[in-house]
């Protein structure tokens, strides 16, 4: 018997351990669709047929999809969601008046019949065989013909027709500037399988994850339609709308009334399609020989505003590119449509009727969005900060960059201004969150795009900013089309820098911990002065320190922190500095002494760069008034 126990044992050990070191995987999809649009009704059918392959080491029974478009209906998860959230989404709501006082009353409450979106999803079968399927709002899930085992492929057939919503959130019909179509998540779409299982997320109007794969997309509509969106147009000199060769010209047959439009898109998670028969389509070319096109409607009053905004994008395409790493694909569409601006592959749809400065902004961060979340492509539904906040870094980089002459040294501080009105709020919740289950709307979009960011920026403060900098193109190198998580970030930064930084992590994005150290004392001791700091804030950090004497001169001091087992590089190599010794987390003070009397000395200050999201500022400098 105690043979059998240690085989036994032997036995599930040696298992454990191959769980722990399973190499990477990732499951293959290759779709092809073909979609007939009635734009009169705003009905479409279409027929899908999908390869899957299953790379994991499970065997699976059952596969789930994404039927975004039943969102759209009275009675919805996400009706309910926008009835029952304190701050819904403006865009979301109609405000009217009951017994005398205004009430915010979802929009899907009130859809009728014809103004709901659906899909619905007939005669699935699975090599070619029927399977058994079950929806439940956003969900169909299906029970397989046969098991797919691992290292395996099957395919799936299937017939949807579905019916564009009046434009609620994002996708729709009818925008609030007048186009006509916002076809995004509007296909059947198989949810993504990973080492942590089904990723099956009910829509409720936050974000999305993909199975990497290829797109075959036959889409046939009225032929004075132009359509934009993800892919490379295979038949453009059939089609023309501003996509035809130059010199060619197309003429249709004079019974045309609808063209089909063939688009394929190689190794993306999602493929997003605009159409209206009022687009102006220009192209430009831009770094690396990348088409960037523009679709915009014939409105005279915003014509200009996207003509100048096309050399810009130019600009900051070739930022991204130096900054993260090379854009992969061979073009990129900026497309009036959506409800203000949204990331798809290859393509945003964004509101075209503003500023130029307001659409440069948004059109700065949607591109932004091609690299972490159409290439690196995180799990926006679990770590939206991952996404969001890392395209708001790059995004304030290049604003900055373009700013000319109004250029300034830390383009993230309105960020952490807003980061420390959230955190005075109370409404915090940890980075963990799961996107849909914030408490409100506000505080999701401020962890998100705004302590993202922070993540990075501060990471210039803990890590030095060579070191950032070559962790976000040997991250963006290492994990382009892996789907990385908020471990993967941390591990790169550590391997570039040497420092140990699961501390940061861990109190950045698990926890509501926060930062705050202060200046507790100076004294005299003699001909010197003894300076002590308090850590308050139960979040660890490395402090920089820069002493200003009354003569003018600078002198700065590095404090390391212990558990990072890192001295970082002098900031500002300009000014001398004392690294002195490590500060362990759990002493809550620490003394330190300089070399001249306090009359010498005009002012102390904990990180002058303003990186370090200290939530009380004012305990960080000691000034001579």
């Amino acid at each position: 018997m105690r043979k059998i126990i240690l085989l036994s044992f032997l036995s599930l050990s040696f298992g454990s351990l191959v769980a722990q070191n399973a190499p990477y995987w990732q499951q293959h999809v290759d779709y092809k669709m073909d979609v007939s649009m009635d734009v009169k009704n705003y009905l479409y059918k279409g027929k899908q047929e999908l390869v899957y392959t299953n790379n994991s080491p499970d065997t699976l029974r059952k596969v789930f999809y994404h039927l975004f478009f039943n969102a759209f209906q009275p009675g919805s998860e996400m009706d309910a969601r926008v009835q029952t959230i304190k701050d819904p989404d403006g865009r979301m709501i109609n405000k009217v008046k009951v017994d005398g006082k205004d009430i915010k009353e979802s929009r899907m409450k009130t859809l009728k019949p014809n103004e709901i979106g659906f899909l619905n999803i007939t005669n699935f079968k699975q090599d070619g065989v029927t399977a058994v399927t079950r929806t439940s709002g956003t969900i169909m899930e299906v029970t397989l013909a046969k098991p797919i085992l691992p290292n395996s492929k099957t395919t799936f057939t299937l017939e949807f027709d579905g019916q564009v919503p009046v434009q609620v959130r994002r996708a729709g019909r009818n925008s609030t500037e007048g186009v006509a179509l916002s076809m995004s998540q509007w296909y059947p779409k198989l949810a993504e399988f990973d080492f942590e299982g089904w990723h099956a997320d009910p829509y409720i109007a936050r974000e999305f994850h993909g199975v990497w794969g290829n797109f075959d997309v036959k889409i046939t509509i009225d032929k004075d339609y132009t359509i934009g969106g993800s892919g490379y147009l295979q038949n453009k000199n059939e089609i023309g709308h501003g996509y035809q060769d130059a010199g060619v010209t197309v003429v249709y047959p004079k019974k045309t009334k609808t063209l089909t439009w063939h688009f394929v898109a190689p190794m993306v998670h999602d493929f997003t399609w605009a159409a209206d028969n009022e687009y102006i389509h220009d192209v430009v070319k831009g770094p690396n020989d990348v088409d960037l096109h523009f679709f915009y409607k014939n409105n005279p009053k915003i014509i200009e505003n996207w003509k100048n905004l096309q050399p810009l994008m130019v600009k900051v395409m070739d930022f991204y590119n130096h900054k993260v790493g090379p854009y992969p694909y061979k073009q990129y569409s900026f497309i009036q449509g959506g409800d203000g601006g949204m990331e798809y592959a290859m393509c945003t749809l964004m509101l075209g009727n503003g500023t130029l400065q307001g659409m440069l902004g948004t059109a700065t961060h949607e591109l932004g969005h091609a690299w972490f979340q159409h290439v690196l492509a995180s799990n926006e539904s679990k770590h939206p900060w991952m996404d969001e906040g890392f395209t708001t870094y790059v995004e304030d980089l290049a604003l900055n960059e373009l700013a000319g002459d109004k250029k300034v040294v830390n383009p993230f501080k309105g960020n952490y201004t807003a980061y420390y009105n959230l955190v005075a709020s109370g409404k915090e919740q940890p980075q963990s969150t799961h996107g849909d289950r914030y408490d409100e709307n506000r505080p999701y979009s401020i962890s998100s795009y705004v302590k993202g960011s922070i993540f990075l920026s501060q990471l210039v403060y803990v890590i030095g900013q060579d070191n950032l900098d070559a962790t976000l193109k040997r991250y963006y190198n290492d994990f382009k089309f892996k789907h990385p998580s908020p471990n993967d970030i941390k591990r790169t930064a550590e391997r570039v820098s040497g420092a140990e930084l699961d501390w940061y992590l861990i109190d950045w994005t698990q926890t509501t911990n926060t930062i705050d150290y202060g200046i507790k004392d100076v004294s005299d001791s003699g001909d010197k002065t003894v300076v002590t700091l308090e850590r308050i804030g139960r979040m660890p950090m490395p402090i920089d320190l820069t002493v200003e004497y009354a003569d003018g001169t600078k002198e700065s001091f590095y404090i390391p922190l212990r558990m990072m087992n890192f001295i970082k590089e002098n900031p500002d190599p300009s000014v001398k500095r004392t690294v002195l010794n490590d500060w362990a987390w759990a002493m809550s003070t620490y003394n330190f002494t300089i070399a001249k009397s306090k009359s010498a000395i005009k002012k102390i200050i904990i990180d002058p760069s303003g990186l370090m999201a200290d939530v009380k500022a004012a305990n960080n400098v000691y000034e001579v008034k």
